[in-house]
């Protein structure tokens, strides 16, 4: 369904807040985002890097793509003059600097599957078994804010020839102010994320995103307008507080609400993943592995490459009981 939704239009997968240049990591660690394409425009309307250094193959791979349009793969290949494997290569390298993306969710899910486990894929079973390359439909350039400069590295041993760097825009003097639609639709987004905002949710937020300053004078005129709440929801916290109309019943009904010694397990890549900023106890990284263990929403245990910590001495019964209930699947 997810190839679906990409290629009829709704759904469009990207990178937001890109570095200037690749790590040089593979694709899996590269973090991306699902989004409705309509909103895709107000997201990349966030600052970038004003300029974005490729290597020699890529800025050939953008050239021909902002000279020729769309793409499918082996149209680029012919156009960039690159074998398969190269530009493989070089689009990996492109999607990790946000620069580029594809029709469909295939030709990403190609790139997270190592190329020796899908040639594999293809040799002990029929053809087309596994994601390719080849289905990933048309690649093209990423919209963005403005047209970022891509300067060609000077690599021009692995090169099989002199490559003409993309002319860069410069860059701005001082930070570049965001639209107030913008600007209004992270914050609501935002809100909608917590249910409550304030200053503190932002320091588990991409370094990208507006700064609570930015965002401060939005939540002041939505809240004029009636659309949001302004208040102290949070105790223990200090700075101004907002809210969706419909989380402060739930609040409410959460404050009530008689404690019940009930465990809940969570990703540490979940957002809720609130500890050493809201929650009390030491902040757990926010990796696939890691895990949560919560009592009545407070942090009793964690699960940190494959290690067990608990919050403060619990006797010997109560620490198996969290150990199991982490590693219980599901």
């Amino acid at each position: 369904w997810l190839d679906d939704a990409c290629r009829s239009g709704r759904i469009v997968w990207t990178r937001l807040g890109a570095p200037p240049r690749a790590a040089g990591g593979p694709v899996r660690g590269t973090p991306l985002v699902l989004l409705p394409r309509r909103q895709a425009s107000l997201w990349h309307a966030l600052p970038a890097a004003a300029e974005v250094d490729v290597s020699p193959r890529a800025a050939r791979v953008v050239e021909a793509l902002r000279a020729q349009g769309a793409l499918f793969f082996e149209e680029l290949a012919q156009d960039a003059r690159l074998l398969p494997v190269e530009l493989e290569a070089v689009l990996g390298e492109l999607v990790a600097t946000g620069l580029v993306n594809a029709d469909s969710f295939n030709g990403l899910r190609a790139m997270l599957q190592p190329r020796a486990q899908r040639a594999r894929m293809d040799r002990y079973r029929h053809r087309g078994a596994g994601p390719s390359m080849e289905e990933a439909g048309r690649w093209a350039l990423v919209r963005r804010r403005d047209d970022a400069g891509v300067v060609a590295a000077d690599h021009a041993a692995l090169d099989n020839g002199p490559v003409a760097p993309v002319p860069a825009r410069a860059v701005p003097g001082r930070k570049p102010r965001i639209a107030p639609q913008t600007l209004e639709h992270v914050a609501m987004t935002l809100l909608r994320r917590y249910g409550v905002m304030f200053w503190r949710l932002l320091e588990r937020e991409a370094s990208w995103l507006p700064s609570w300053r930015e965002l401060l004078p939005v939540y002041h005129r939505l809240e004029a307008r009636g659309e949001i709440r302004g208040g102290r929801f949070v105790a223990g916290l200090s700075g101004e507080q907002f809210a969706l109309p419909e989380a402060i019943p739930l609040l409410r009904q959460m404050r009530r609400r008689p404690a019940e010694d009930e465990l809940v397990r969570l990703s540490a890549v979940d957002p809720l993943n609130l500890c050493g900023t809201v929650l009390e106890g030491d902040k757990v990284p926010a990796l696939a592995g890691n895990r949560l263990l919560l009592c009545d929403g407070v942090l009793v245990a964690a699960q940190v490459a494959g290690k067990l910590v608990c919050q403060g001495e619990p006797d010997a019964a109560l620490r198996e009981r969290y150990r199991l209930r982490l590693a219980a699947p599901g």
